[in-house]
């Protein structure tokens, strides 16, 4: 099986694509730092994935920066500083400066000239929006949280996928799901028994920080720790 098989990449967003990480770590370490908090980046992180999580799946529906300020909230109940509204309400509108990744505009430049490419992501429609000026290329389709009334793991993502790509007459075993999250990508895809792909960017790097229960038993199709790697995987294979 060669990733070149393929005609259609469908790709989580954020952690993949865009630096969530560090772009959540900028913006709750400034609000911590505001209010006297001296915990660790990794720490407040951990946290904050823990809450992301309670909240959606408790409130599949919320939109993502509504998800953002809940957790905003819990990590201050946590630390004893409550945040304020505007805090709450800027914490949710940080998406918009989440970094992309160095490679990734370049990658899905040259992927483009080759696969359908395919956005299934836990956010809303207006925050990628914003992202996707950062990724430079005009996805084929789009599914978001917003559109499907849940967030990954829950399966709604893939099934809303497979129903829409197979409509643009592209079957299950035409589409490689390309992620770096385990739990909310990987399982619930190899699930639906598509083939996935794992840009593993935390590869040399200890702990999950804001993904939660990473160390799910799955076992990705392929694995590269980068989009970069992926492109040269690619190019490699056409070459052979």
């Amino acid at each position: 099986m060669k990733i070149s098989d393929f005609a259609a990449l469908t790709f989580d967003c954020y952690g993949t694509l865009i630096d969530w990480e560090t772009g959540i770590s900028e913006a709750l370490g400034a609000w911590a730092r505001s209010r006297g908090i001296g915990a660790e980046a990794a720490d407040l992180l951990a946290t904050f994935g823990a809450f992301e999580a309670k909240h959606q799946t408790a409130t599949p529906d919320a939109l993502y920066p509504e998800i953002l300020a809940a957790a905003l909230r819990d990590i201050g109940a946590q630390f004893g500083a409550e945040p304020t509204t505007a805090e709450q309400i800027a914490f949710g509108r940080s998406v918009q400066d989440w970094p992309a990744f160095p490679d990734s505009a370049e990658a899905l430049a040259y992927l483009k000239r080759y696969y359908k490419l395919v956005i299934v992501s836990n956010i809303d429609r207006e925050s990628f929006r914003l992202s996707n000026v950062k990724l430079e290329v005009e996805f084929d389709h789009i599914i978001t949280a917003q559109d499907v009334g849940s967030y990954k793991p829950a399966p709604g993502h893939f099934t809303r996928m497979l129903a829409d790509m197979e409509e643009m007459g592209v079957g299950k075993d035409q589409i490689l799901h390309t992620a770096q999250g385990l739990f909310h990508d990987h399982v619930p895809a190899k699930e639906l028994g598509l083939t996935t792909m794992w840009i593993n960017r935390r590869a040399k790097t200890e702990g999950w920080s804001a993904a939660p229960t990473q160390n799910a038993q799955v076992k990705p199709d392929f694995e590269v720790p980068s989009m970069a790697a992926m492109v040269e995987l690619h190019q490699q294979e056409l070459a052979s």
